[in-house]
């Protein structure tokens, strides 16, 4: 059963920033998901505010949300970050910007699927190489009496 707690943040124009990092210690999966990103009440009509994310281990920088008073006040991008520290920054207007998802700690062991489907690729050959070796040491000993009975 996975662990799972709120994450909210806010970004100022004097607090444009913040990272969540994923904690290395844990054996299991780990990621964030935003699920809502809204503009504060108090924002300034007619500024636009820019947010931007920055993941640190695919090197990806875009901005997720472009809100304006008036127009729009909240989007759902519904984002997953797997383990990879994330920066998100006000690149654009004052805010307050509220960045809100969950924390996801996953139970679920991860699991390389190239490895397993590598290891079951071997299994496979394995069993496949057993009976063409069976044939093929059955055909010799075949060939073999056959050739010592034409000799009596």
């Amino acid at each position: 059963m996975a662990e799972e707690s709120f994450y909210g943040v806010t970004l100022t124009a004097d607090s444009n920033s913040v990272t969540w990092d994923y904690d290395e210690d844990y054996a299991r999966g780990q990621k964030l998901v935003i699920k809502q990103i809204l503009l504060g009440a108090e924002a300034k009509e007619n500024e636009f505010n820019v947010v931007e994310v920055n993941t640190v281990k695919d090197s990806v920088q875009i901005p997720i949300a472009v809100l304006k008073a008036g127009e729009t006040r909240a989007v759902n991008p519904d984002v997953e970050f797997y383990e990879s520290k994330v920066v998100f920054k006000l690149i654009k207007g004052s805010g307050p910007v509220y960045i809100h998802g969950h924390n996801i700690k996953d139970d679920v062991e991860v699991v390389d699927m190239e490895e397993e489907e590598d290891e079951d690729d071997v299994a496979e050959d394995e069993e496949d190489e057993h009976p063409k070796k069976r044939a093929k040491i059955e055909n010799a000993a075949d060939a073999k009496n056959n050739k010592n009975n034409k000799k009596k």
